[in-house]
Protein backbone atom coordinates (compact mmCIF):
# COMPACT_ATOMS: atom_id res chain seq x y z
CA UNK A 1 0.00 0.00 0.00
CA UNK A 2 1.96 3.19 -0.69
CA UNK A 3 2.28 5.92 1.62
CA UNK A 4 -0.84 8.74 0.04
CA UNK A 5 -3.14 5.73 0.36
CA UNK A 6 -2.31 4.70 3.67
CA UNK A 7 -2.75 8.39 4.79
CA UNK A 8 -5.84 8.66 3.01
CA UNK A 9 -6.95 5.59 4.52
CA UNK A 10 -5.85 6.89 8.33
CA UNK A 11 -7.49 9.79 7.73
CA UNK A 12 -10.95 8.59 7.01
CA UNK A 13 -10.59 6.25 9.69
CA UNK A 14 -9.74 9.22 12.09
CA UNK A 15 -12.85 10.94 10.68
CA UNK A 16 -15.27 8.09 11.68
CA UNK A 17 -14.29 7.55 14.80
CA UNK A 18 -13.98 11.36 16.33
CA UNK A 19 -17.28 12.53 14.40
CA UNK A 20 -18.97 9.97 15.65
CA UNK A 21 -17.83 9.79 19.25
CA UNK A 22 -18.73 13.74 19.07
CA UNK A 23 -22.14 13.09 17.56
CA UNK A 24 -23.09 11.04 20.77
CA UNK A 25 -21.09 12.98 23.55
CA UNK A 26 -22.86 16.46 21.71
CA UNK A 27 -26.26 15.09 21.17
CA UNK A 28 -28.18 16.69 24.45
CA UNK A 29 -26.49 19.51 23.45
CA UNK A 30 -27.28 19.52 19.37
CA UNK A 31 -30.96 19.09 20.77
CA UNK A 32 -30.75 22.02 23.23
CA UNK A 33 -29.37 24.13 19.97
CA UNK A 34 -32.46 23.10 18.10
CA UNK A 35 -34.60 24.29 20.39
CA UNK A 36 -33.06 27.24 20.81
CA UNK A 37 -33.20 28.05 16.99
CA UNK A 38 -37.21 26.75 17.26
CA UNK A 39 -38.19 29.47 19.79
CA UNK A 40 -36.17 32.02 18.44
CA UNK A 41 -37.39 32.26 14.72
CA UNK A 42 -40.03 30.76 12.86
CA UNK A 43 -38.11 27.91 10.21
CA UNK A 44 -36.27 24.93 10.11
CA UNK A 45 -33.80 24.25 12.65
CA UNK A 46 -30.47 23.02 9.74
CA UNK A 47 -29.89 25.14 6.89
CA UNK A 48 -28.86 22.91 4.08
CA UNK A 49 -26.66 24.35 1.17
CA UNK A 50 -25.36 22.64 -2.07
CA UNK A 51 -21.61 23.03 -2.18
CA UNK A 52 -18.69 22.05 -4.08
CA UNK A 53 -15.83 19.19 -4.40
CA UNK A 54 -13.63 17.91 -7.08
CA UNK A 55 -12.97 14.37 -7.99
CA UNK A 56 -10.34 14.54 -11.03
CA UNK A 57 -7.95 17.20 -12.21
CA UNK A 58 -8.34 18.96 -15.42
CA UNK A 59 -7.10 17.56 -18.45
CA UNK A 60 -7.13 20.74 -21.02
CA UNK A 61 -7.56 23.48 -18.33
CA UNK A 62 -9.85 24.43 -15.53
CA UNK A 63 -13.06 24.62 -17.13
CA UNK A 64 -12.68 21.12 -17.98
CA UNK A 65 -12.16 19.76 -13.84
CA UNK A 66 -15.20 17.33 -12.97
CA UNK A 67 -16.88 19.53 -10.76
CA UNK A 68 -19.12 17.85 -7.82
CA UNK A 69 -21.42 18.96 -5.63
CA UNK A 70 -22.43 17.91 -2.09
CA UNK A 71 -25.39 19.19 1.01
CA UNK A 72 -23.76 20.82 3.62
CA UNK A 73 -25.35 20.99 6.98
CA UNK A 74 -25.31 23.74 9.52
CA UNK A 75 -27.42 25.05 12.43
CA UNK A 76 -29.67 27.92 10.92
CA UNK A 77 -28.48 31.15 12.21
CA UNK A 78 -30.16 33.73 9.30
CA UNK A 79 -34.39 34.21 9.43
CA UNK A 80 -35.93 31.84 7.00
CA UNK A 81 -35.43 32.36 3.32
CA UNK A 82 -33.03 35.42 3.72
CA UNK A 83 -31.68 36.68 0.15
CA UNK A 84 -28.34 35.47 -0.82
CA UNK A 85 -27.69 38.38 -2.78
CA UNK A 86 -25.38 40.46 -0.51
CA UNK A 87 -23.05 37.57 0.42
CA UNK A 88 -22.45 36.57 -3.30
CA UNK A 89 -22.17 40.28 -3.91
CA UNK A 90 -19.34 39.81 -1.19
CA UNK A 91 -17.79 36.99 -2.20
CA UNK A 92 -16.87 38.63 -5.93
CA UNK A 93 -15.72 41.36 -4.28
CA UNK A 94 -13.66 39.42 -2.29
CA UNK A 95 -12.28 37.21 -4.52
CA UNK A 96 -11.52 40.30 -6.54
CA UNK A 97 -9.62 41.75 -3.50
CA UNK A 98 -12.68 44.57 -4.27
CA UNK A 99 -11.44 45.99 -1.11
CA UNK A 100 -13.50 49.30 -1.22
CA UNK A 101 -16.66 47.16 -2.08
CA UNK A 102 -15.95 44.62 1.08
CA UNK A 103 -15.55 47.69 3.13
CA UNK A 104 -18.63 49.18 2.18
CA UNK A 105 -20.73 45.77 1.99
CA UNK A 106 -19.53 45.10 5.76
CA UNK A 107 -20.13 49.07 6.49
CA UNK A 108 -16.71 48.99 8.25
CA UNK A 109 -12.98 50.58 7.28
CA UNK A 110 -11.16 47.27 7.80
CA UNK A 111 -12.27 46.09 4.18
CA UNK A 112 -9.52 42.64 5.09
CA UNK A 113 -11.94 41.16 7.18
CA UNK A 114 -13.32 38.38 5.19
CA UNK A 115 -17.07 38.04 7.15
CA UNK A 116 -19.62 40.10 6.61
CA UNK A 117 -20.17 42.08 9.41
CA UNK A 118 -23.67 43.16 11.51
CA UNK A 119 -25.26 41.02 8.80
CA UNK A 120 -28.90 41.78 8.66
CA UNK A 121 -30.58 38.23 7.96
CA UNK A 122 -28.74 36.91 10.87
CA UNK A 123 -30.83 36.14 14.01
CA UNK A 124 -30.15 36.66 17.52
CA UNK A 125 -29.61 32.73 18.63
CA UNK A 126 -27.46 32.75 15.19
CA UNK A 127 -24.90 35.35 16.32
CA UNK A 128 -24.01 33.61 19.30
CA UNK A 129 -23.47 30.43 17.65
CA UNK A 130 -21.40 31.93 15.19
CA UNK A 131 -19.37 33.24 17.72
CA UNK A 132 -18.60 30.24 19.08
CA UNK A 133 -18.60 28.09 15.76
CA UNK A 134 -21.37 25.95 17.18
CA UNK A 135 -23.48 26.76 13.88
CA UNK A 136 -20.69 24.23 12.08
CA UNK A 137 -20.95 21.02 14.55
CA UNK A 138 -23.94 19.24 11.95
CA UNK A 139 -20.83 18.69 9.30
CA UNK A 140 -19.97 15.92 11.57
CA UNK A 141 -22.54 14.62 9.28
CA UNK A 142 -21.23 15.24 6.27
CA UNK A 143 -17.46 13.71 8.00
CA UNK A 144 -19.23 11.11 8.86
CA UNK A 145 -20.99 9.83 5.67
CA UNK A 146 -17.60 10.50 3.70
CA UNK A 147 -18.57 14.22 1.97
CA UNK A 148 -16.28 15.97 4.10
CA UNK A 149 -13.50 15.39 6.20
CA UNK A 150 -12.79 17.05 10.09
CA UNK A 151 -9.56 18.90 8.55
CA UNK A 152 -9.40 20.13 5.03
CA UNK A 153 -10.32 23.17 2.64
CA UNK A 154 -13.65 24.73 3.53
CA UNK A 155 -15.87 23.43 0.72
CA UNK A 156 -16.74 26.63 -1.47
CA UNK A 157 -20.66 27.91 -2.18
CA UNK A 158 -21.83 26.92 -5.86
CA UNK A 159 -21.95 30.69 -7.35
CA UNK A 160 -18.56 31.13 -5.63
CA UNK A 161 -16.21 28.94 -8.45
CA UNK A 162 -17.81 31.48 -11.06
CA UNK A 163 -15.60 33.83 -9.34
CA UNK A 164 -12.09 31.62 -9.86
CA UNK A 165 -9.26 32.12 -11.31
CA UNK A 166 -7.18 29.02 -13.32
CA UNK A 167 -4.80 28.76 -9.91
CA UNK A 168 -7.68 28.71 -7.44
CA UNK A 169 -8.88 25.67 -8.28
CA UNK A 170 -6.24 23.95 -6.67
CA UNK A 171 -7.81 24.26 -3.45
CA UNK A 172 -10.34 21.71 -4.51
CA UNK A 173 -7.67 18.96 -5.00
CA UNK A 174 -8.66 17.14 -1.79
CA UNK A 175 -11.84 16.13 -0.02
CA UNK A 176 -13.46 19.23 1.69
CA UNK A 177 -13.04 19.78 5.85
CA UNK A 178 -14.90 21.17 8.56
CA UNK A 179 -11.36 23.25 9.69
CA UNK A 180 -8.20 23.90 8.10
CA UNK A 181 -4.80 25.71 7.63
CA UNK A 182 -7.13 28.79 7.19
CA UNK A 183 -8.96 28.86 10.08
CA UNK A 184 -6.12 28.17 12.48
CA UNK A 185 -3.51 30.90 10.55
CA UNK A 186 -6.17 33.99 10.47
CA UNK A 187 -9.51 33.02 10.01
CA UNK A 188 -11.24 36.36 9.22
CA UNK A 189 -8.44 38.59 8.96
CA UNK A 190 -6.63 36.76 5.72
CA UNK A 191 -7.37 37.66 2.33
CA UNK A 192 -9.34 34.81 -0.53
CA UNK A 193 -5.36 34.82 -1.99
CA UNK A 194 -3.72 34.13 1.42
CA UNK A 195 -6.31 31.25 2.07
CA UNK A 196 -5.43 29.73 -1.59
CA UNK A 197 -2.18 29.48 -0.45
CA UNK A 198 -2.59 27.99 2.80
CA UNK A 199 -4.94 25.35 1.45
CA UNK A 200 -2.14 25.07 -1.44
CA UNK A 201 0.35 24.36 0.98
CA UNK A 202 -1.60 21.64 2.91
CA UNK A 203 -2.74 19.53 0.36
CA UNK A 204 1.08 19.61 -0.56
CA UNK A 205 2.31 18.68 3.07
CA UNK A 206 -0.97 16.23 4.36
CA UNK A 207 -0.18 14.02 6.98
CA UNK A 208 -1.96 12.86 10.53
CA UNK A 209 0.21 14.93 12.32
CA UNK A 210 -0.71 17.90 10.61
CA UNK A 211 -4.36 17.11 10.34
CA UNK A 212 -4.18 16.37 14.44
CA UNK A 213 -2.35 19.86 15.06
CA UNK A 214 -4.97 21.56 13.24
CA UNK A 215 -7.66 19.94 14.93
CA UNK A 216 -5.72 21.17 17.85
CA UNK A 217 -5.34 24.65 17.26
CA UNK A 218 -9.02 24.99 15.72
CA UNK A 219 -10.09 23.73 19.84
CA UNK A 220 -8.30 26.11 20.87
CA UNK A 221 -9.46 29.37 18.76
CA UNK A 222 -13.03 27.79 19.68
CA UNK A 223 -12.39 28.01 23.39
CA UNK A 224 -10.46 31.58 23.23
CA UNK A 225 -13.28 32.92 20.85
CA UNK A 226 -11.43 33.54 18.15
CA UNK A 227 -12.65 30.73 16.05
CA UNK A 228 -16.37 32.48 14.28
CA UNK A 229 -17.59 35.05 13.62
Amino acid sequence: MGKKRLYLLSKRCMDIVLSSLLLVVTLPFLLFIALLIKLDSPGPVFFKQERVKLRKPPTEGPKRWKVNTFIMYKFRTMRYNSNPGIHQQFVKALIRDDRSEMARLCNDDNSMVNKLKDDPRITRVGRVLRRLSLDELPQLWNVLKGEMSLVGPRPPIVYEIAEYKPHHWRRLETIPGCTGLWQVKGWCTLGFEEMVELDAYYIDHQSLWLDMKILLQTGLAILSGKGGG
